[in-house]
């Protein structure tokens, strides 16, 4: 398996436990996303490298940063049509594209002059951004906020194919690691190497509502 892992009780000591972060696997050049789907479109996509086949474009579909938030909206995997868990590599300087693009699905006054721009904004984005509250491996929530990217149109088509490095299916790392989520078998979870992504543009960190943080170190 391609992607880096580490003890979830370490992880869980050096990471913010509250505020908006984008916490990610990620290097120079990639950064590691998360979706669920069905056996159909999630092995198409491991095996072939980009999304096609039963993959619908005329719908948003949203990629996910934090593992564990990934975990809780497909409950481990255990969800119907969630069955097969993707991480996938695209290219970093894509993702701060989609970042820069982003049209968060709540109304923010300090970015649009009326509320009306706003929903005339949401209306023709191709990227719509939400702060969801993360979870912990119990698929309870904590303090902290994930983001979640929902894409579509132009975004998504480019998203589906010429963005992606790399895609691993890693159903059977989370269905070896679904009977450790329990509090008394944690000390044998392993999760995703995280760290705090930093977004470098003022205004993208305006636009989406980032709190201010250093630059942390790349995993290479």
């Amino acid at each position: 398996m391609k992607l880096l892992i580490e003890p979830y009780l370490e992880q869980v000591k050096r990471l913010p436990l509250s505020g908006r972060h984008i916490l990610a696997q990620f290097d120079q050049e990639s950064i590691v996303v998360y979706q669920a789907y069905n056996s159909n479109i999630g092995k198409f996509a491991a095996n072939n490298g980009y999304f096609g086949g039963e993959f619908i474009f005329d719908r948003m579909s949203w990629i996910k940063t934090s593992f564990l938030w990934m975990m809780y909206r497909s409950g481990w995997g255990t969800k119907p049509n969630q069955e097969v868990i993707l991480a996938i590599w695209i290219k970093r300087f894509a993702f701060d594209d989609i970042l820069a693009q982003t049209v968060s699905s709540d109304y923010v006054p300090e970015l649009y002059s009326s509320k009306e721009e706003w929903q005339q904004a949401v209306k023709h984005s191709c990227v719509r951004l939400q702060w969801d509250p993360d979870y912990d491996p119990c698929q309870k929530p904590v303090e902290r906020r994930a983001i979640q990217l929902g894409l579509r149109g132009k975004i998504l088509a480019l998203y589906a194919n010429d963005f992606i490095l790399h895609i691993e299916d890693i159903s059977s790392f989370v269905r070896e690691q679904y009977v450790n989520r329990l509090v008394r078998n944690q000390e044998h979870l392993l999760v995703p190497v995280q760290s705090l992504y930093s977004v470098d543009d003022s205004i993208t960190r305006t636009k989406i509502g980032l709190l201010h943080y250093k630059t942390s170190k790349c995993h290479k």
